[in-house]
């Protein structure tokens, strides 16, 4: 497991901006470690644990002592302030605690759910999507996460970078996100802290604290595959990346969840790579996920 890159620090100065990056690093650690007991038990889990403990160790003791209280208590212990509101619960931030907040001279909690709060330059943003018609009916099982406009069957790419940055052009393209080649380096940087790629061929990388809107799944097929980490010698074919916003942060691990356990059967995977279209492809989806994803 290679060691992670720094987190992009806010646009501050504060003596406590050291501090913030080593608890958002801890934070996509535990989530790593999440995501790893789900789709592939038992492998990689100790060498995440070391580097949980190691990190939580290092952090001074009232301040690990609230973040492991906040963990254990919301699963989330440190977020962004988005648009002035607590990203996590909805509490709106007076406005000069978040200029405190920005300036990062100490480290505050939310007045309501007590989360650490740190200020994000820039982060990838959802595009507002268009209102629903009363008539319409409200979407179930994977369409809840994914649209036919988000299926990319037959990709061509030679590197997993190549494949992030195709999923991530092609989000930009459809209105699903304001900035591609941003959610594209923060995907990278997160397969950087541990790889996403599990058993089967399959990959879940993800960039977590994307802004406003709900989860959002896009699917890439690979029919050639790709190394998806250094040293893997398996080849990667389905991919499916998710945009994740901070509140948002348990429905990923249950749609990560059901996704795994569909995928495993030989069957559904086959179904996927087979599809010679986005609309082939999305109605595989559908249909193998129908018992899975509710």
């Amino acid at each position: 497991m290679s060691t992670p890159p720094k987190a992009e620090p806010p646009a501050a100065n504060g003596r406590n901006i050291r501090l913030i990056n080593h608890m958002l690093q801890l934070q996509d650690f535990i989530f790593a470690r999440d995501q790893q007991q789900l789709s592939m038990p038992g492998s990689r889990l100790s060498q995440l644990d070391a580097s949980i403990q190691s990190m939580l160790a290092d952090l001074p003791d009232e301040v690990r002592s609230h973040f492991e209280k906040m963990w254990k208590k919301a699963g989330l212990a440190i977020v962004p302030i988005s648009k002035g509101v607590c990203s996590a619960c909805g509490m709106m931030i007076p406005v000069s605690q978040v200029h405190a907040v920005h300036a990062a001279d100490a480290l505050y909690h939310c007045p309501s759910c007590a989360r650490y709060l740190f200020f994000p330059e820039a982060p990838p943003r959802r595009v507002p999507a268009q209102k629903k018609l009363r008539s319409e009916p409200s979407p179930v099982g994977i369409a809840r996460f994914s649209s036919p406009a988000l299926m990319l069957p037959k990709l061509k790419a030679g590197s997993r970078d190549e494949v992030l940055e195709q999923i991530c052009g092609a989000m930009e393209r459809q209105n699903f996100v304001d900035n591609g080649q941003r959610l594209f380096e923060e995907a990278v940087r997160r397969e950087v802290i541990a790889s996403t790629a599990v058993d089967q061929g399959l990959a879940f990388p993800h960039v977590r604290g994307v802004e406003g809107g709900g989860l959002t799944l896009a699917l890439g097929i690979l029919p050639k595959g790709v190394k998806f980490s250094e040293g893997s010698r398996a080849l990667t074919r389905i991919v499916f990346f998710m945009s994740i916003p901070t509140a948002a942060s348990a429905f990923y691990l249950k749609l990560l969840s059901g996704l795994t356990k569909t995928f495993r059967e030989d069957a559904a995977r086959d179904l996927l790579i087979n599809a010679e279209t986005s609309e082939e492809l999305w109605k595989a989806l559908v249909k193998t996920t129908r018992l899975t994803i509710t």
